[in-house]
């Protein structure tokens, strides 16, 4: 059998990659500004859980984060601490990640909704003059 740990990050990184191209269907193909904005979310949320895969360290113990809590005695010390120590740098990087992420989509919204009070919808073909034969999404 394989390492339950294997197993974890192979199904998570399957739904990373499903979510990633869901997403990236829906950017492309729906007419609607939410709906794309909304792709546009789940898109880099997807991201996000690839940089958490990424900045997380497989060893034999549990993880630990990277705070000495004693003085290290002797080199071997020091080995076990960057063996088991999680990488903060990713972590540093996500957070700021999803603080951009989130102006990045309060604006997107908030240029819908002008879009919706210029057009009456938000439907991007509607400028265009592009002829709709059903109601739009």
């Amino acid at each position: 059998m394989s390492d339950p740990l294997t197993i974890i990050v192979t199904v998570v990184m399957t739904v990373v990659v499903v979510n990633v191209a869901i997403a990236t269907y829906g950017i492309f193909s729906r007419p609607s500004l939410v709906k794309k904005i909304i792709a546009l979310v789940l898109f880099t949320d997807s991201i996000y859980i690839l940089a958490v895969i990424v900045g997380f360290r497989i060893s034999n113990r549990f993880p630990s984060p990277p705070i000495l809590p004693e003085q290290p005695t002797s080199p071997e010390d020091i080995r076990v601490f960057l063996g088991r120590s999680v990488d903060p740098v990713p972590q540093v990087l996500l957070v700021t990640a999803i603080v951009i992420g989130l102006a990045v989509s309060v604006f997107l919204l908030g240029l819908a909704v002008l879009y919706y009070k210029h057009f009456g919808t938000t439907d991007t073909r509607v400028p265009l003059g592009v002829e709709m034969d059903e109601a739009p999404e």
